[in-house]
């Protein structure tokens, strides 16, 4: 038995067949001729287009219109201005067009990967993907088919790019397991799409398991079980026939209201990173967006967006979530996210330094092209502003300051935006915890960013595996936090949300009804789930927990108790 990251549940058992990729391993030499080995890139970049555009239409044809966006993206990557300037400059200097591709590629992937923050690191996947795709037609290799495979059939590869789950045959493939990956890549989301088992970052993997040996994949717990015994595959087909009756179960909560078991009514909707997300957080049934990460504009592009190609963003989200609410992060940039045309300063601890908040409020001017866009896109649904990284009263001010700056210039354009716009703040300092009741004085909402509250409460890098053990929301430390910041803005009678990965976590549900939070933020495919545990509990019961986890000293013991509660 084997163990990954558990990137999209169920079970699947099948016969392995793992997956040969193309070599891309290739000898630099000199060019003699420019124009030829330029027309040869364009070509295989053409081609590249090409397939990539024939995907999006295969997948949107299966209604995965969502996931078809992840390839919009890759044409993107492909047709991204700085890129090919780089790759054209550098074939002008007498460098073959492999080797140009690769170079160019390979500084975006590394920035990529550097990133603190996993749904951007997960960008990097993409970035290679590209690579690989022109890389391969370059040299004249075939890419990874899996559009036909045999019945029952676990696919067993290095990296699964989105490229190939695009073509994925879903009716003969049981599972997937890697040897790379996180459950925020887009090829772990297509599979959760698609419904697929995964298992990814499986480490060896592609050496272990042999095509021909029978497996079982567990997406929901991230195991591989090579060679099973009767017993053994006795016990799955009785979990994967449970499975499938629960999730047909779940569709009785799609298209009913968030309510307690005592009707107390709560609001759930999607963390989104780019306009496409939007359309997935409709069909899972989300009340709205509570979290739409702006930094996918920022990071897709060779130079500071435009008002209009933000506003364009913004709107579109806006008009497809129609009236429901839509909560905007503005610029969230240092950190873990390096954008080079920004030239921000090397830091010795970027996540002390300066970043978010920071940054946009001593770019000023900057800063108002992303609130103007805002405002405009506030005409055409309910839009929020919410700022990241606070942590004194007066970065509040200075924003909504900003903002009444940007009313009367749309004011003098003409333009339409709405007057009573909200504006809030994220919360996920240790200092915004401890003067929660004078930002809510200062805000229309609050958001719990968990993640970062966790790994500023604790002193803890949840990318360290030595100090994973500390990066928990069970720690007393953090309880103490949220529930302070939840009764803080109650108190104040604003709105208060969490965005952060603990509002979907099925034993932590309970405690932050008990907590009275009003708005829960998660990933789309965890809706209807979130909304039958928010189902279960009543506020008295979850009172009860609250008062006695609270007395708690470790996490090990909230844990515990945690799950000796659940339902």
């Amino acid at each position: 038995m084997y163990e990954g990251v558990n990137a999209s549940d169920g079970i699947g058992i099948g016969v392995a067949r793992v997956a040969i990729e193309p070599d891309l391993s290739f000898t630099p030499k000199p060019v003699a001729d420019v124009a030829a080995e330029k027309a040869r890139y364009e070509a295989a970049r053409a081609r590249f287009v090409e397939m990539t555009n024939k995907q999006i239409e295969s997948m949107q044809a299966r209604g995965l219109v969502a996931e078809a966006g992840i390839m919009g993206a890759h044409i993107e990557f492909a047709e991204d201005d700085g890129l090919i300037e780089a790759i054209s400059g550098d074939i002008d200097t007498g460098v073959c067009a492999e080797q140009a591709v690769k170079a160019a590629y390979d500084m975006y992937y590394d920035m990529f990967s550097a990133m603190e923050d996993e749904l951007f690191r997960e960008r990097a996947a993409d970035i290679a993907d590209v690579r690989t795709g022109l890389l391969a037609f370059l040299l004249g290799q075939e890419l990874v088919d899996l559009s036909s495979l045999p019945e029952n059939s676990i696919v067993v590869v290095s990296e699964l790019t989105p490229s190939m789950t695009a073509d994925i045959d879903k009716e003969h493939v049981a599972a997937i397991v890697t040897e790379t990956g996180g459950r925020t890549s887009h090829a772990a989301i297509i599979c959760r799409a698609l419904e697929i088992p995964a298992v990814l970052s499986v480490e060896g993997v592609t050496s272990i398991i042999k095509s021909g040996d029978m497996c079982i994949v567990d997406g929901g717990k991230g195991k591989v079980i090579v060679s099973p015994t009767a017993d053994q595959l006795e016990t799955y087909r009785e979990a994967a026939k449970k499975l499938a009756q629960d999730k047909a179960a779940l569709e009785a909560f799609r298209g009913v209201p968030t309510k307690t078991a005592d009707g107390i009514e709560k609001l759930l909707v999607a963390n989104i990173g780019n306009p496409s997300d939007a359309t997935g957080a409709i069909e899972h049934d989300a009340e709205g967006v509570g979290l739409f990460r702006s930094e996918f504009l920022f990071m897709d592009a060779t130079e500071l967006p435009s008002e209009e190609e933000q506003f364009a963003a913004y709107q579109k989200v806006a008009l497809l979530m129609k009236d429901k609410p839509v909560i905007i992060r503005t610029l969230d940039v240092g950190g873990d996210k390096e954008i080079p045309y920004m030239d921000l300063p090397k830091e010795e601890n970027p996540f002390l330094g300066y970043r978010a908040i920071r940054y946009c409020l001593n770019n000023p001017e900057e800063y108002k092209v992303q609130l103007r866009a805002l405002l405009r896109a506030s005409a055409f649904g309910d839009v929020k502003i919410m700022v990241p990284l606070v942590t004194c009263i007066d970065e509040i001010r200075r924003v909504k300051e900003l903002v009444e700056e940007c009313k009367a210039e749309l004011d003098a354009r003409g333009v339409a935006y709405n007057p009573d716009i909200e504006v809030g703040t994220m919360v996920e300092t240790p200092a915004a915890s401890l003067i929660a009741d004078d930002l809510a004085a200062e805000c229309d909402f609050f958001s719990i960013g968990t993640n970062d509250l966790i790994g500023y409460t604790m002193c803890a890098d949840r990318g360290q595996d030595k100090v994973a053990y500390l990066y928990n929301p069970y720690q007393p430390a953090v309880l103490r936090s949220l529930q302070r910041i939840i009764a803080e803005g109650n108190k104040a009678g604003i709105m208060v949300g969490m965005c952060g990965e603990a509002a979907a976590d099925p034993l932590f549900i309970p405690v932050l009804i008990g907590f009275g939070l009003g708005e829960f933020s998660v990933s789309a495919p965890s809706i209807l789930r979130a909304r039958r545990i928010i189902s279960q509990w009543t506020k008295e019961e979850a009172d009860a927990l609250i008062e006695k986890i609270m007395k708690l000293k470790t996490s090990n013991e909230v844990r515990a108790a945690l799950q000796a509660a659940a339902k």
